[in-house]
């Protein structure tokens, strides 16, 4: 996705960045453009290695309050995550948020062998599509085995961090609609009556004790796929410490079958319907608040997240589940 934020490195750059990392040249570079905020670069080193380079937006580019401190939340996480063998990932192999060599911060890692599994899902068979959703429920589960010590964003300060889901949460979901006030984001409500709906219904979130780490952003797009089977996960820079039920599969895209047999979850009481009904919201949120901010000019997806945001209010209102 073309995006405002992203900071395109030129081929010196790109030069001086790995002959830091590994002494050789950059000889191809192909920018990776399904990416929504970083950009990304697929780079064939002068020895013909194969590696990927992300940049972060450059400090100043205006984000979203919860988008702060990604690169390093992803960096750290992907390197927890490959210690404690939860997932498949691919390992970093430098990280750089110095600005010395270049005036932005970046990142290479491995590069992961398959296809993104939403380039290639609809020309496999629904058995091994089955097989990728169940391996994935498995994969999820894993990870949000991982506990932590605190609720709230993997990268917040100490500062931001709490002992209460119920507080962390709602502070994300507020930080949201403040964004989309500052920006005159136009929603299907007032930002006054959502914030009154979602308030009324937050009981439901004090069942959730323990800090887990979630992904979050586990869409197709961040599993790769090979032979029909998961190759490797990545874009972790969103992960949080929080409720599992907030995963993207257990949202109102995905949600199949398979995952939810390899997650080896029942069906919802109705209290964790309640939950997975804010979720559900705040990601809606985000996908349309996001676009100002992101300076996206591609005006399907701009309806599309307009669309999707109207839809997602009217069942959220409507029975409060997913």
């Amino acid at each position: 996705m073309e995006s405002g934020t992203k900071r395109k490195l030129t081929e010196s750059e790109m030069t001086a960045i790995t002959l830091n990392a590994f002494g050789q040249a950059a000889t191809v570079v192909k920018e990776l453009t399904d990416g929504w905020a970083n950009a990304a670069y697929q780079v064939t080193l002068a020895n013909g290695q194969l590696v990927i380079v992300k940049a972060a937006p450059l400090s100043d580019t205006k984000m979203m309050r919860y988008e702060q401190g990604l690169m390093q939340a992803e960096v750290e996480v992907l390197r927890l995550v490959k210690l404690v063998g939860a997932m498949p990932v691919p390992a970093v192999y430098a990280h750089d948020n110095s600005k010395t060599l270049v005036d932005c911060e970046y990142f290479i890692m491995e590069m992961l062998e398959g296809e993104p599994y939403n380039k290639v899902k609809d020309l496999l068979t629904e058995e091994q599509r089955n097989q990728i959703d169940y391996q994935l429920g498995v994969y999820n589960r894993q990870l949000n085995e991982i506990r932590g010590e605190r609720f709230g964003l993997y990268a917040a300060s100490d500062v931001s961090a709490s002992s209460s889901w119920r507080e962390t949460f709602h502070r994300l979901l507020l930080g949201v609609l403040a964004d989309g006030e500052q920006e005159g984001v136009l929603l299907p409500a007032d930002y006054d009556s959502i914030r009154n709906e979602v308030s009324a219904r937050l009981d439901v979130l004090d069942e959730v004790t323990e800090p887990k780490l979630i992904h979050w952003d586990l869409w197709d797009g961040n599993v790769f796929v090979k032979d029909g089977a998961v190759s490797g996960i990545i874009d972790f820079e969103r992960a949080l410490w929080g409720d599992p039920l907030m995963e993207h599969y257990f949202s109102h895209f995905n949600k199949t079958a398979a995952f939810l047999e390899g997650y080896g979850n029942k069906a919802l009481t109705p209290a964790e319907q309640g939950r997975r009904a804010l979720y559900d919201l705040y990601l809606d949120l985000i996908l349309c608040i996001e676009c100002p901010f992101r300076q996206y000019e591609d005006r399907n997806h701009l309806q599309w997240a307009r669309d999707n945001l109207e839809q997602g209010w009217r069942r959220f209102i409507g029975n409060g589940s997913s």
